[in-house]
């Protein structure tokens, strides 16, 4: 008796699998492409600006660092040297002082961190929103399931069929949507 439910289980099963196969058939196959995002966000009007703009503030943030460590690091180095002739209490003190600057200087860190992270986006995300809209009319247009991005950093891929890269489309597509 388990043999022929077994049996009859498996008939199912292969009988259920040549269905879905010949539905897969009849679907049209699924088609991928890939795109340069990269090289196309770098090429699109405004992005030289949004750029110059950003590194001219990133240099500020990262030379008011610079200066605020410079600060500790001579506090530091004053509170080593001094630090055999002070009293326990005023040792004591000196470290608590130390260690709540460089607390200070950690969250200036941050707070910089996140202004420009903040502003790189304001700077490219209008740009960014353009070439995904571009990027997704092109998907819809060929029917394409997929559309990997060979700009990312980390994407895996080695090589492919360059027939199926459609930077050049889609920068012809936003230089005609200007």
């Amino acid at each position: 008796m388990k043999g022929v439910v077994r049996g009859m289980i498996m008939g199912a099963i292969v009988l259920g699998l040549a269905g879905v196969t010949s539905v897969a058939q009849a679907q049209a196959p699924s088609r991928i492409a890939f795109v340069n995002a990269r090289a196309l966000l770098v090429g699109m009007p405004g992005y030289a600006q949004a750029e110059s703009t950003f590194t001219k503030e990133l240099e500020g943030g990262r030379a008011e660092i610079q200066r605020l460590q410079a600060q500790f690091d001579s506090s530091a180095a004053d509170f080593e040297q001094s630090q055999a002739m002070l009293s326990p209490s005023n040792r004591t003190a000196k470290r608590k002082e130390l260690e709540t600057k460089s607390q200070q200087l950690q969250q200036r860190n941050q707070e910089i961190q996140n202004r420009l992270g903040q502003r790189e986006r304001d700077l490219l995300l209008p740009m960014q929103e353009r070439l995904t809209s571009v990027i997704e009319g092109i998907r819809a247009e060929g029917n394409y399931a997929l559309i990997l991005d060979l700009g990312a950093q980390n994407t895996g891929i080695i090589t492919y069929d360059k027939s199926l890269d459609i930077t050049d489309r889609v920068a012809q597509r936003l230089k005609t949507a200007n």
